[in-house]
């Protein structure tokens, strides 16, 4: 049964049994939902202590809370390194709970998310590289590609209430980590023809319904015709309802809306959630206001970039598997969307590379780090790059590290917070195009920041306040989480970076 849509789950979410509507999303029956909702219906209506009890009786939930006095305090270095096993989940069991179980370990984030997240896991695999943990990094790209085969895409996260979104496409940059490191040298072959076989899988998911555009239907789902004829990409998802992890958020925030307005809202909010910038003003109307969330009328910069990079390994990959129609296939794709990103996402007065909102016709003018995306990937041309470093040496590098954008707000994709996986595409990004120095000032502004709040917390976190260091971050649904997965990466990354360049 598809337990979200019960009168038991509906009843727990909005009596608020608990601060995080996750907590429940992702309980597990000590019996099965099943049994569980039948017993509810059965009892109800129950309400307060009565609930809350018939909730303990019949779900476990699983602690979110690091063993803190188990892990090496002494350095930073030495706290990622024994953090690790403690964010490692070996192979699932089925179990009576939203989790869809998966067939190899994997790393969860931590904190809340006791899940493994599609976007985080290739940060996250920086650091395990750097460890030369390929063999983990390989289990974690097994579990998207069997994820893919059983749900049709790879979702935002091993849970039910997932999969009908997908998260920033890096399965490409994943396969190219571990053929790298592990299979390239002995020339397997097949192996490389299973990844290329799942990447394209997922170029198909991204484009599906390109062949019924047209001046007259420009959209469907994740694919827009642009004016031009062009072929970009959105940020979709295929339900329009509220989200069950946020059920209560959700319905309070919408219950504003005319009733007209909600479905649209709902999947608005649940795109901004398959961007992984959820939220930012990026997708607001106004720049402030959830209420006026528009992720479906953006073509975002970053999405396009990681799209452009699937289609150009592919290409790559076909080459090698000597199969030269695919090969040319790709690479005309991979042409055609780098044409179009030029002329639509390059912002000429800005001197930038920004969103653009398709219905409207008009290029954003919220400044992100998504701009320096085009760098990570090397699409942008010297010029444009040397434009963007410029702008983000200016605008963007504060005491911590690089701000999230350029605007102030209450969403935690924005100004004043910094994460870690922008920090990681700004700096590769840079060293691409021989700005190694802004790259290491960049490094070095983030774990200066990093070391200044560890000798606090004794931990990392998910995201950090880079205008003022001292202060905790804030914004977004749900505190601050310890862990934490792609801080972790990344930050030892930047420590193998500096002791490189200091050698």
């Amino acid at each position: 049964m598809n337990f979200v849509n019960s009168q038991l789950f509906l009843d727990v979410q909005l009596a608020g049994l608990f601060a995080d509507s996750k907590t429940f999303a992702d309980a597990e029956a000590k019996h099965s939902w099943q049994h569980a909702c039948a017993l509810y219906l059965a009892k109800r209506p129950l309400q307060g202590a009565d609930l809350a009890q018939f909730v303990a009786e019949e779900f476990t939930f699983k602690c979110a809370e690091l063993p803190n006095q188990q892990l090496n305090t002494t350095s930073v270095k030495d706290y990622i390194e024994s953090l690790w096993p403690h964010l490692h989940r070996p192979a699932d069991n089925a179990k009576s709970s939203s989790l869809l179980p998966l067939q190899h370990s994997y790393i969860v984030p931590g904190g809340r998310f006791q899940e493994i997240y599609y976007w985080d896991s290739y940060f996250t695999s920086l650091g395990l590289e750097d460890m030369g943990d390929i063999d983990s990094i390989e289990d974690m790209l097994m579990n998207f590609i069997d994820l893919q085969n059983r749900n049709g895409c790879i979702p935002n996260g091993n849970r039910s209430y997932y999969s009908s979104r997908s998260q920033p496409p890096i399965l490409a940059l994943m396969v190219d980590l571990v053929w790298q490191a592990k299979y390239r040298n002995k020339a397997d072959f097949d192996w490389l023809a299973q990844c290329a076989s799942a990447l394209e899988q997922e170029h198909r998911f991204w484009m599906q319904g390109h062949d019924k555009l047209n001046p007259d239907n420009t959209s469907h789902r994740r694919i827009v015709r642009m004016a031009n004829g062009a072929l970009l990409n959105r940020y979709w998802d295929d339900e329009a309802t509220a989200r069950p992890e946020s059920l209560r958020e959700d319905l309070h925030d919408s219950a504003l809306l005319a009733q007209a307005q909600r479905e649209q809202y709902f999947r608005n909010i649940r795109a901004a959630c398959e961007s992984g910038w959820d939220f930012s003003s990026r997708w607001l109307a106004d720049g402030t206001n959830l209420l006026s969330i528009q992720t479906t009328d953006i073509i975002p910069i970053d999405l396009n970039c990681l799209l452009y990079q699937l289609e150009y390994q592919l290409a790559e990959y076909f080459a090698v598997l000597k199969r030269p129609e695919k090969q040319s296939y790709f690479n005309q794709l991979a042409a055609s969307r780098n044409k179009a990103i030029n002329h639509y996402l390059w912002h000429n007065e800005l001197n930038f590379f920004v969103d653009y909102n398709h219905k409207l016709g008009l290029q954003s003018e919220v400044l992100s780090l998504a701009g320096v995306v085009p760098l990570f990937v090397q699409l942008a041309t010297h010029q444009q790059a040397l434009h963007v470093n410029r702008k983000i040496m200016a605008e963007f590098l504060k005491p911590g590290g690089l701000v999230t954008t350029l605007n102030k707000t209450a969403q935690q994709w924005d100004s004043p917070n910094g994460w870690a996986p922008l920090q990681w595409f700004a700096v590769q990004g840079f060293n691409h195009y021989g700005f190694n120095a802004d790259a290491q000032t960049i490094i070095a502004r983030w774990l200066t920041m990093i070391e200044a709040n560890f000798a606090t917390d004794h931990c990392l976190l998910e995201k950090y306040n880079v205008c003022d260091p001292a202060h905790r971050a804030e914004g977004g649904e749900y505190k601050v989480q310890q862990g934490f997965g792609w801080t972790n990466g990344v930050t030892a990354r930047f420590y193998k970076l500096t002791e490189q360049i200091n050698a």
